[in-house]
């Protein structure tokens, strides 16, 4: 399956290839995206599966909306109220979320902790 996630800003993008495959494409709005920006993501999206992943603030909402109508079957994935964006979610709980949306097969899951094995 080839997919998309789309995100708000470069450090997000930095902390999602952190623990995301990099055979998976991640975009940037880079802020609220003018109409240009959205059809620049049109086209470089294509026909793949889109997944929107933006910040859970005032900002990231407004975005998401208008991501949601440029990408109506785009699915959702949320950070939690309370973590500094995308930038400052951790990851596991970035894990979490990826795993929620079913992307358990693109994950780059941290090695384990010896110390409890």
């Amino acid at each position: 399956m080839s997919i998309v996630i789309i995100v708000e800003g470069k450090n997000d993008k930095s902390r999602l290839k952190r623990v995301i495959q990099e055979q998976i494409t991640i975009l940037c709005t880079f802020g609220t995206p003018s109409s240009t920006t959205l059809e620049d993501l049109r086209k470089k999206v294509g026909d793949k599966q889109v997944y929107l992943f933006t910040d859970n603030d005032a900002s990231g909402k407004k975005i998401r909306g208008l991501l949601c109508d440029t990408f109506p079957d785009a699915e959702q994935i949320y950070t939690r109220k309370g973590y500094a964006g995308v930038e400052g979610t951790p990851e596991e709980y970035l894990i979490q979320q990826l795993e929620k949306a079913g992307l358990e097969a693109y994950i780059i899951y941290p090695a384990p902790d010896p110390a409890f094995e």
